[in-house]
């Protein structure tokens, strides 16, 4: 059980959030999860930092929902009035409380989403914040911790699981069309690497890296920018880049790795 603590751990954060934003990470998380979802006797899931508006709060919920329908969800905000008005979407299913990074659930959760939070905090705040979440996960639980532009097209995030330290895997998301090289995106890295995107840096290499295989399949494009993504991936792996899972994730933009291949040296 958590810790209650008169203060909540954390900042206001400025809050914006749109319907469907973080469809990209509730789809991955759905994937991975799975198994752990299945196996336990009663599911809770915490949206933490929802914002000014429920909605993601109740995307999650009905994301969650395709693997257990008796899923619950509690939506964690350190600002008493966005707590306040989100109030009228609760049910049965979905509530809302204060709180902050200690996540004062009456149980442990099996799964954390915080986005769009961390992001706004300094980097020397990333990984005690890390800590406290992941102490407060159930044994098999899970954090998603990351970032994506205004409307979802394009995320970073990290997955940790209860008791870590530092992340497992980094994973990114795109909608494919519309940008020239995947480097462009880095402007959404989670916080903790985003100041690391510098030469010298692994996430810089691995971008490098990342841009130069998308540029040596651009003759895929001929087959649409899903083709030309699947491309670019199986020559990341085929050149020593540990890329986890396959083309049924690939396709759908996305592409994960194991975290010590970005993480920094220092």
């Amino acid at each position: 059980m958590a810790t209650r603590t008169s203060k909540p751990l954390g900042v206001i954060t400025r809050g914006t959030t749109h319907p469907n934003r973080l469809r990209r990470v509730d789809r991955w998380i759905n994937y991975v999860t799975a198994p752990d979802l299945r196996a336990t006797s009663d599911p809770l899931a915490v949206d933490l930092g929802y914002g000014a508006s429920p909605w993601t709060a109740r995307d999650l919920r009905d994301s969650l929902r395709k693997v257990r329908p008796d899923v619950r969800l509690v939506g964690v905000e350190i600002d008493p009035e966005r707590v306040a008005s989100a109030q009228c979407a609760s049910d049965e299913s979905l509530s809302f409380i204060r709180g902050g990074f200690e996540v004062p659930t009456p149980t442990s959760p099996l799964i954390l989403r915080a986005f769009n939070v961390l992001r706004q905090y300094d980097e020397s705040e990333v990984a005690a914040a890390w800590s406290v979440m992941t102490s407060r996960l159930a044994p098999d639980g899970w954090l998603i911790e990351g970032t994506c532009d205004e409307l979802g097209r394009h995320a970073w995030w990290v997955a940790l699981r209860a008791g870590d330290c530092e992340p497992r895997t980094l994973t990114f998301s795109t909608r494919l069309a519309g940008f020239d090289r995947p480097s462009e995106l880095a402007e959404r890295l989670p916080k903790a690497l985003i100041h690391r995107n510098v030469p010298g840096e692994p996430i810089h290499e691995f971008l490098t890296r990342l841009d130069a295989a998308w540029a040596a399949a651009a003759p895929y494009s001929a087959f649409g920018a899903r083709q030309r993504w699947i491309a670019t991936v199986e020559s990341l792996r085929a050149d020593g880049v540990p890329v986890q899972h396959g083309s049924s994730r690939w396709k759908l933009g996305e592409l994960t790795l194991p975290w010590n291949v970005v993480a920094s040296r220092n």
